[in-house]
């Protein structure tokens, strides 16, 4: 979080002022969560975001010291069999490993805030779960997706 406080986007604002999406929610980010999964829900949010003024793609993780800010037009430039990969682990290669695993946190920046008009849907990990949601007041439509939650 220090790191994403003191970072600034080139030409933009720093990291903390944008909401940050990654690509791909599998990823060393809700690994950490591990145990929290029956808590969580996973946010889906329409590519429309990418059109919004001050939008930026990042190569991966945006507060890596070797990140690429690019301007979503730039989209082709990401590594995305490597973004959506399952495994970012690479047992024999440190550095592979340290790369993928950055990779795997790519980014879109969306200045401030994500208005709710773009929240498309939510992945949860198990029936309960979506109950639990459901209840909770979401009226988005609600995926039991397991393995998005390591399970």
């Amino acid at each position: 979080m220090d790191r994403r406080d003191q970072k600034r986007v080139p030409g933009g604002l720093k990291l903390h002022q944008y909401a940050n999406l990654y690509f791909h929610a599998r990823n060393p980010m809700l690994h950490k969560r591990l145990g929290e999964a029956n808590a969580l829900c996973v946010l889906r949010v329409s590519t429309e975001v990418l059109t919004l003024e001050g939008a930026v793609i990042t190569d991966q993780n945006a507060a890596s010291d070797y990140v690429r800010f690019l301007a979503p037009s730039q989209w082709p430039l990401l590594a995305f069999d490597d973004i959506f990969a399952m495994d970012w682990r690479h047992p024999d290669d440190q550095i592979a490993y340290w790369r993928h695993k950055s990779c795997k946190c790519a980014e879109v920046l969306i200045p401030h805030r994500v208005e709710p008009r773009f929240l498309i849907g939510a992945y949860v990990v198990d029936a309960i779960t979506a109950e639990r949601l459901m209840a909770g007041g979401c009226t988005l439509p609600i995926t039991v997706d397991a393995v998005l939650f390591f399970r």
